[in-house]
């Protein structure tokens, strides 16, 4: 089982109401009305922020990682995540799908700093091995 060294920080969230509900931060940083996807309701839905969550801290992840391989990594680099939901047997599991864009890196350079991130990114390391995971670069 994965677990940091020292722990350097602590999102605290509350939640009501499941998924249409709300949810709110501590600090009151984050307060988001919740839907359910493929309704018209107004919030937003655990899918786009495991999406949005996952694809800020890979691209974050892959800036270490560049700068480890001494890589300057262009300005307009950019990561799409999608996040598939649906049903498996008797409960639901959810798959994700990492776009990256790396304008004007060398594909070979480009792939190996995608295959890099995921040592690294949290989010791809707490889910090694549990969902299916694409990485492409578009």
């Amino acid at each position: 089982m994965n677990r940091p060294e020292k722990v350097i920080y602590t999102a605290k969230v509350h939640t009501t109401g499941g998924r249409g509900g709300s949810s709110r931060s501590n600090d009151g940083k984050l307060d988001v009305k919740l839907s359910r996807p493929s309704t018209s309701g107004a919030g937003t839905n655990p899918e786009q922020l495991f999406a949005a969550g996952w694809s800020t801290c890979y691209q974050s992840a892959m800036e270490l990682v560049a700068r480890r391989m001494n890589v300057a990594l262009p300005a307009d680099h950019a990561v799409d995540a999608k996040v598939d939901l649906g049903p498996n047997g008797a409960g639901y599991d959810v798959a994700v799908r990492l776009n990256v864009s790396l304008p004007d890196v060398a594909p070979d350079l480009a792939q190996r700093l995608i295959e890099a991130t995921h040592e690294v990114c949290p989010y791809s390391r707490a889910t090694h091995g549990n969902i299916a995971v694409e990485t492409k670069l578009v």
